[in-house]
């Protein structure tokens, strides 16, 4: 499997990062790159303009393709709200799978309400996004995938639920 990149994409308070973390429990090998904490150190101060999301994805691309190429497996722990992102990464990276996790923006906005500090987020993303903010789904456009390898609904299905069907989709790939 070596050299795989699996890029977990969804709203905000999608289950992403649960997900990431189910997954990694199941694949200790894979190594997480999370937008969150990359934005923490490209962008110290964000202002989550267009141009600044561009340079921001483009380096997470940028990090999982040479890691890939090194023969890391990779799990990417970001939103990937615009399609061309996620097409860059698709282009870039021949073991490419994007797993879609699908939610409500009203569940996702619960979730984001009750999500541990843990994950690095940032907080009160929703309210922001009310406020004016460009947050994917609340002010800002999510593109959901067209074709991903893998959709999982979040809403009935569990997070350990939701990293067995990506590890059985690894398994199928090998």
């Amino acid at each position: 499997m070596s050299g795989t990149a699996v890029w977990i994409t969804g709203l905000p308070g999608s289950g992403k990062s649960t997900v990431a973390n189910e997954l990694k429990k199941a694949y200790p090998h894979f190594v997480v790159l999370r937008m969150d904490e990359l934005r923490r150190i490209v962008t110290p101060e964000p202002t989550y303009s267009e141009a600044e999301r561009d340079l921001v994805y483009r380096a997470l691309v940028f990090l999982a393709k040479k890691l890939t190429e090194l023969g890391h497996d990779v799990i990417l722990d970001a939103t990937g709200n615009i399609g061309v992102w996620r097409n860059l990464a698709r282009e870039l990276i021949p073991k490419y799978i994007e797993v879609y996790l699908r939610c409500s923006l009203r569940i996702c906005r619960e979730r984001e309400m009750e999500r541990p500090d843990s994950f690095g987020a940032p907080r009160d993303i929703y309210k922001k996004g009310a406020e004016g903010w460009p947050v994917p789904g609340a002010g800002a456009p999510y593109e959901e995938p067209v074709h991903p390898e893998l959709m999982i609904d979040t809403e009935s299905i569990s997070a350990v639920e939701a990293a067995k069907s990506i590890g059985k989709l690894l398994s199928e790939l090998q």
